[in-house]
């Protein structure tokens, strides 16, 4: 089996079908990616919050590739199986004025570099609270190109795939694209070691990834129309958790109350400011739907894991 490699300096700004392929493939062999962070190098581990301010947004989100694989046709779906991902010891989380779900509410900068403890499979929070947050490593953009022509950002999910920040496609787990353009023209990046489901500050545990997959092209999944997944929801056995719901008929108002009352409980019982406890939910709890059928109202649930929780100030 043929193991390919795409370097760090191929990285686009734009999902654009014009864009000369990287690398071509057959169908069914592996391709190892060394990605960029998120910043494209811009925060490091000596970054400080006087970082942020330098920042230059243009360049953010680089995707590695595109990879052209022969006999992928339009209508065709891509299966791309993700085999291998390796991180380094460090990560960072931000909080950038303008971006996030409660972006209104947090007007000011944050900056948090962390270590990762890769072997042992977890990332300090906070020590002395004994918080830490479990390291599931992931790339959060995978995608392939559209037909329509010109210039895609490289910031929102389109149905081909692209900015998906969906923590379940890690190692082990499978992704399938519809095919639009001849070849699939497959890029990936944005490197995540940790994320919770809504990523709702607008960072999670942002990382430079290298990751392997096997691009392999299906004649047989017509109904693929978005991105569809396999994966293995690895959770604790009797994994416990504390809920804060949001209940509203505006969908987002009522996410964006769940995460505000989860923020006041960890506030509250844990002892964290508020720009803490928002990027903890960013980066470990999860956004749930729990009820979409008795209008006029939804409600939506933030869960955080216990195990992620030190002793409350309440224990």
């Amino acid at each position: 089996m043929s193991i390919h490699a795409v370097k760090r300096e191929c990285a686009n700004l734009a999902w654009d079908n014009s864009i000369p392929p990287a690398l071509y493939v057959k169908s069914g062999e592996e391709i190892s990616f060394d990605c960029p962070d998120a910043s494209n190098g811009q925060v490091t581990p000596e970054s400080t919050i006087v970082t942020l301010g330098t920042v230059n947004f243009a360049v953010m989100n680089p995707v590695n590739g595109p990879v052209f694989v022969e006999g992928a046709q339009p209508g065709d779906t891509l299966q791309v199986d993700v085999l291998h991902i390796e991180n380094p010891e460090w990560g960072w989380s931000a909080l950038f004025p303008g971006f996030g779900l409660l972006a209104d509410e947090f007007p000011e900068p944050a900056l948090k570099i962390w270590k990762l403890e890769t072997q042992a499979g977890f990332a300090w929070f906070d020590e002395k609270k004994g918080i830490k947050v479990p390291l599931r490593p992931f790339a959060g953009e995978m995608g392939v190109a559209q037909k329509k022509k010109g210039a895609f950002s490289v910031v929102p999910p389109y149905h081909t795939g692209g900015n998906i920040d969906t923590k379940h496609i890690t190692a082990g787990s499978t992704l399938f694209l519809p095919v639009e353009v001849e070849g699939a023209l497959f890029s990936i990046g944005d490197g995540h070691a940790a994320q919770g489901d809504g990523e709702v500050c607008g960072t999670a545990i942002e990382t430079p990834m290298k990751v392997t997959v096997r691009l392999s092209v299906r004649k047989d999944k017509p109904y693929t129309k978005t991105p569809h997944f396999s994966t293995v929801v690895n959770t604790k056995p009797e994994e416990e958790y504390y809920c804060t719901t949001g209940i509203d008929s505006d969908i987002r108002e009522a996410t964006r109350s769940a995460v505000r009352n989860m923020i006041d409980f960890l506030v509250a019982d844990y002892g964290l400011d508020r720009v803490e406890a928002y990027m903890l939910c960013s980066v470990a709890g999860d956004l749930r739907m729990h009820e979409v059928v008795d209008m006029p109202n939804y409600v939506i649930g933030m869960m955080m894991p216990r195990s992620v929780l030190g002793s409350s100030n309440k224990a």
